[in-house]
């Protein structure tokens, strides 16, 4: 029976410690409380995805295999296996680069929608800034935001409101509250 619903997922901020450029795995800190709550997702039905900026690659700050090294260590640190994740998308465009899968463009999750035959109103994107809601939103399906990376202004939690997605402290309260495992 084919899974119909998914988690789309921020890593900087959401999964782990949003460090400024993060090049060295060494200094990853994962968020604590993520890794179960995930588990417990998948182990629910959910497909899981993550979707990364790392603008970093295109600005010459360090290169994929920076990227595979961190992405590397966060599956180690939170007891992941190597295809914990249904599929991954790491987008290197700087910002204001067109073209390319840098969230908030929705390709990403439009082609994964199509892709798993998904149901977009049993799908969500969680991340710590604005731009996680609203690629979800401009894919059509639901957005959340989460409180363990960047801070969320008040215009953001207005803009939020207004548009009904959700506030969590981390990705542990949104599994636990919204998801309801």
């Amino acid at each position: 029976m084919p899974c119909n619903k998914a988690l789309f997922l921020d890593r900087d901020g959401t999964l782990i410690e949003d460090a400024h450029y993060l090049k060295d795995p060494n200094h990853l800190k994962i968020i604590n409380g993520a890794g179960a709550a995930l588990r417990k997702a998948k182990n629910h039905g959910y497909l899981l995805f993550m979707h990364t900026n790392q603008s970093g690659i295109a600005r010459g700050y360090y290169d994929w295999s920076d990227v595979h090294a961190c992405n590397a260590r966060m599956h180690q640190e939170f007891e992941w296996s190597d295809d914990f994740f249904t599929e991954v998308c790491i987008a290197p465009e700087s910002p204001g680069q067109t073209g390319g899968y840098r969230k908030p463009c929705p390709l990403f999750e439009k082609e994964m929608i199509e892709k798993y035959d998904l149901l977009a109103a049993d799908c969500w994107i969680i991340g710590d800034k604005w731009i996680d809601p609203q690629t979800g939103l401009d894919a059509g399906i639901r957005g959340a935001l989460v409180r363990s990376g960047k801070p969320i202004v008040e215009d953001i939690q207005a803009r939020a409101s207004s548009m009904g997605v959700p506030i969590f402290s981390d990705l542990e309260e949104f599994v636990k509250l919204e998801l309801r495992l």
